[in-house]
């Protein structure tokens, strides 16, 4: 949905101009050779700043009882607010977001915007890994349903915000 979509879909063009093949084909090898990836990103738009700030301290404050805990039988390996640190001039950008990182490899990635013109806005990122020998034809939505109910049980984001789902989901 952002800038960085015009590169994939050049990417793309070009992948399909050079192999002469469907990018469904090319999915499904790829998939067969190196596991799927399921990725899904949960918007909340223009929630009341105030809420979107207490739904986000309220979960800082779990970040440090977080790790050792197990959602579903994954224990939840790391959970921080995460800092990027530039590779360059070694700059530090403070609050990137609140990871929870999970010993199988998934992730939940919360994320607070306040860009948009009236509000903040809630972003939620889930990643899930599924090796070759597994089922990899799986919708999205299926595979992520258990990172979504962790997301909903620690962030509580349709309790504090009054919300009763995204308002995009990608």
């Amino acid at each position: 949905r952002e800038k960085d979509g015009l590169w994939a879909v050049l990417f793309w063009l070009n992948l399909i101009a050079l192999k002469k093949q469907s990018v469904a084909h090319m999915m499904q090898q790829h998939w067969a050779g190196f596991g799927r990836h399921y990725y899904c990103r949960h918007d909340y738009e223009q929630v009341d700043s105030h809420k979107a700030q207490a739904i986000f301290s309220e979960l800082n404050t779990q970040l440090q009882t977080l790790p050792g805990q197990q959602f579903d039988g994954v224990p939840i390996r790391i959970a921080d607010n995460f800092r990027y640190t530039d590779p360059i001039d070694q700059s530090i950008t403070e609050n990137q977001g609140l990871r929870l990182l999970f010993e199988d490899g998934s992730r939940i990635i919360f994320r607070l915007s306040g860009t948009g013109t009236k509000g903040a806005t809630i972003r939620v990122y889930y990643e899930h890994y599924r090796p070759p020998t597994e089922e990899l034809n799986a919708q999205p939505q299926q595979v992520l349903s258990h990172l979504f109910n962790v997301a909903q049980k620690l962030g509580r984001i349709h309790e504090i915000s009054g919300r009763t789902a995204p308002d995009v989901i990608t």
